[in-house]
This record gives C-alpha cells, sequence and structure tokens, in this order.
C-alpha cells in the first residue's frame, strides 16, 4: 500500500513503523476548490474522497495534524488496491 499512496498526486507519505494506518500530508489540496468542493482543512478532504471516490478516510485534525488524511490498511489487498485507484484517479483530475 506504501508504493500505491506514493504515487497518489499532491501525498507526502511516510513509511508506518507499528501502525495499521497511513497519515499521508495533503496539505497540498488545502486552499483548493475541486469538484465545487472547497478543501479549508483535511476534513473537508476526506469528504471530498468520501464523495467523489468513493474511499472512507479520517481527518488528522482529531490527531492534533490537520494536513493530514487516516488511511486505515486493516483490509483486503484487493480493497486497498481497489481504494488507493479510485483516489489516485479521481486527484489526477485536478492536478
Amino acid at each position: 500500500m506504501y508504493e500505491l499512496i506514493r504515487e497518489i498526486p499532491g501525498f507526502k507519505v511516510l513509511l508506518p513503523k507499528a501502525a495499521f494506518y497511513f497519515f499521508p500530508d495533503i496539505s497540498h489540496y488545502i486552499g483548493k476548490t475541486l469538484n465545487g468542493t472547497e478543501i479549508k482543512n483535511s476534513d473537508d478532504f476526506a469528504m471530498f474522497l468520501l464523495e467523489n471516490a468513493h474511499v472512507g478516510c479520517v481527518g488528522g485534525y482529531s490527531f492534533g495534524s490537520p494536513e493530514c488524511i487516516r488511511f486505515s490498511y486493516a483490509a483486503s489487498e484487493e480493497d486497498l488496491r481497489e481504494a488507493m485507484k479510485r483516489i489516485k484517479e479521481t486527484l489526477e483530475k485536478y492536478n
């Protein structure tokens, strides 16, 4: 999943050492308008992904990092690959 997330335009991500989630920095998108949605923070971005890529994640504000989103990778490899594909295809339209 790490390699798939690194391919998503505008994401900066570190390889987790002992977690079951990724926490990419999405500050590239904050302040932009995507498909009519103003992205003011990571919560807005998480909602954008849910509505446009049909992938759920959580904004990082609650975790002390408002410029990040949180993805769990406690799912099947097939589901994870599909989710990353949807996100990448959705965001490529805006870069």
